[in-house]
């Protein structure tokens, strides 16, 4: 029987290569209860922001077993996405808007959840043992479930590290009543290195290993429904969709190597250089068209136009100021919002001309808000 399993093991380990996976390794389901309690104090804390989601299932997030009671193992995979270029590059070009690397792609959750139920049918066919598979939308920690089953460890970033793929793996999880050989825990090697929490732009890292989602750029320009905070505006530069930044710094991504990066993700599409100009003319119907098939479409186009007018009031571009002016009208009380900020940024004239002339017609409590506090620049 051991003969058998780990003949079945390695035919796995296969199947998962042949299915575009860049790594995969067994964790049995017994999550330490630590991962559960820091998950806890995590929420507790209130470091989670607006995603609610993770207080209203926790118990089945802290373990493997309080989503599934049958589940003995779980086998946990790594999909790259390795960039060929440094996504740092476009911090020294504010006309264009940064989108980070996996956004740029096909959508993940389409490509990896795909690729995971392949496999799982596959393992179905070989043993009979009953499966569940989960990408990120489900209550699973991943990454520590990912450390658990050595395909990596979890960096002072907070995300999953590999020796092989840097900080550049989409990790998708399947849950099975088999019991297999689990493969060994990943060792932390970070060392004294604290590059990522360095790179952080908005210090979203109280301490290593934790990361605070309310400071940080990919929860506020993604999850977060409301305007952004002043106090993180400058900071976000030209970051209209996700950060790069603290993964991008890691120095185990020297490692990484393109060639193993899917062929659906390797496929990149025209979103590297977007320039502002296009993107505060985007109405519903061009951002659904220009994001269609990306996982950009589900923050939808005022959220999205908000942090683009964001990275507009950081340009220092007067050419934007039309786009600007003309979004103080837009229906969105979001949108209007960020456009008067950034308007007190490009044209401190213009911002009190506005000011005094709409403040009398607007409602919206955010956004008379944001006539009250905006500063107009002085740079």
């Amino acid at each position: 029987m051991k003969r058998h399993k780990t003949n079945l093991v390695n035919a796995l380990k296969k199947k998962a290569k042949d299915e575009g996976f860049a790594d995969c390794r067994i964790a049995s389901a017994d999550l330490a209860p630590l991962a559960g309690a820091r998950l806890r104090e995590w929420i507790a804390e209130g470091r989670h922001g607006d995603m609610l989601w993770m207080e209203d299932r926790v118990e089945q997030r802290a373990s493997p077993a309080g989503l599934w009671p049958e589940v003995r193992s779980v086998i946990m995979l790594g999909m790259s996405y390795a960039p060929e270029s440094d996504p740092m590059a476009l911090d020294e070009r504010p006309d264009l808007g940064r989108i980070s690397v996996y956004a740029q792609r096909k959508d993940y959750h389409d490509v990896v959840k795909g690729a995971l139920k392949r496999l799982a049918q596959w393992f179905v066919h070989q043993t009979g043992d009953e499966v569940k598979v989960f990408v990120d939308t489900a209550p699973v920690l991943e990454k520590a479930l990912a450390e658990k089953a050595g395909l990596g460890w979890q960096g002072k970033h907070s995300n999953l590290v590999s020796r092989d793929h840097g900080s550049w793996l989409l990790l998708g999880a399947i849950y099975t009543t088999a019991e297999l050989a689990p493969d060994a825990t990943g060792q932390d090697r970070c060392g004294s290195c604290h590059a990522c929490q360095t790179a952080c732009p908005t210090d979203a890292f109280p301490a290593p290993y934790r990361v605070d989602a309310r400071r940080c750029i990919s929860y506020l320009t993604i999850e977060h429904k409301g305007p952004i905070a002043h106090e993180f505006r400058r900071a976000m530069g030209n970051h209209i969709y996700g950060c790069d930044d603290c993964l991008a710094a890691c120095p185990w991504n020297k490692f990484a190597r393109t060639a193993s990066v899917h062929k659906a993700l390797a496929q990149r599409l025209e979103l590297s250089e977007l320039p502002l100009t296009d993107l505060l003319a985007l109405d519903d119907t061009g951002f659904r068209a220009l994001f269609a098939g990306t996982p950009i479409k589900r923050t939808g186009r005022d959220r999205f136009v908000r942090n683009a007018l964001i990275a507009a009031g950081n340009s220092n571009d007067s050419r934007l100021l039309s786009l600007i002016i003309h979004l103080l009208d837009d229906p969105g009380a979001i949108v209007r919002g960020a456009a008067i900020w950034a308007l007190a940024q490009l044209d401190a004239a213009r911002f009190e001309m506005e000011r005094n002339a709409r403040l009398k017609f607007e409602s919206d409590e955010s956004v008379l808000q944001e006539w009250a506090i905006s500063v107009p620049s002085t740079r």
